[in-house]
């Protein structure tokens, strides 16, 4: 993660940052806390291109500690240097995890209300679909078919068949990678 902001960067303002990262940690849970930081910090604000989001979520995914986290201190670093780092990452979980408290005790109090499960279910799907909607995006910047069958093959070993995730990568990402090698070797002789 970098201490100063990248030169192509936009200015963008300590409480701006603090504000989208604060409704993105309550809006979002588990896996789609990245499809709406892709919303937000591509689609909706251009604060990144979607290569510069993809290498981030890749990088914030190989790091030690939770993903969202890491992504937000990439951002915030990307936009302000470390103190953004640093705001983005309490905007996502310091207030948001007040919220949780507070929502986990009534949850205790009145989760076994019918009403209560059916908003949750509701909530899970919102999650699902956001996820879906995140990988048909970054899906459609594939242009090549061997990258798309390696996508295809990853979801199908995890998402369908639920092997475990690492194994598949593992045995994918060599691959994967002495494919594209193997294309710019012949590029470049051909």
């Amino acid at each position: 993660m970098t201490s100063e902001p990248s030169a192509r960067a936009p200015n963008v303002s300590l409480s701006t940052l603090l504000g989208v990262f604060f409704r993105v940690g309550l809006a979002s849970f588990g896996g789609s806390t990245a499809a709406f930081l892709y919303r937000e910090v591509v689609k909706t604000r251009g604060w990144m291109s979607e290569e510069e989001f993809l290498a981030a979520l890749t990088l914030s995914q190989v790091m030690p500690g939770a993903n969202p986290v890491n992504m937000s201190l990439f951002v915030g670093s990307h936009l302000r240097g470390g103190i953004g780092g640093f705001v983005a990452a309490f905007g996502l979980v310091g207030p948001p995890f007040v919220v949780i408290l507070i929502l986990g005790g009534l949850y205790a109090r009145y989760g076994g209300v019918m009403a209560v499960q059916a908003v949750l279910a509701g909530v899970v799907a919102v999650g699902v679909a956001m996820v879906l909607e995140l990988g048909t995006q970054l899906g459609r910047s594939i242009k090549r078919i061997v990258p798309a069958l390696v996508a295809a093959a990853i979801f199908v070993a995890v998402g369908v068949l639920n092997w475990p995730m690492i194994p598949v990568v593992i045995v994918l990402a060599p691959l994967s990678v002495g494919f594209e090698l193997w294309m710019q070797a012949k590029g470049r002789n051909g």
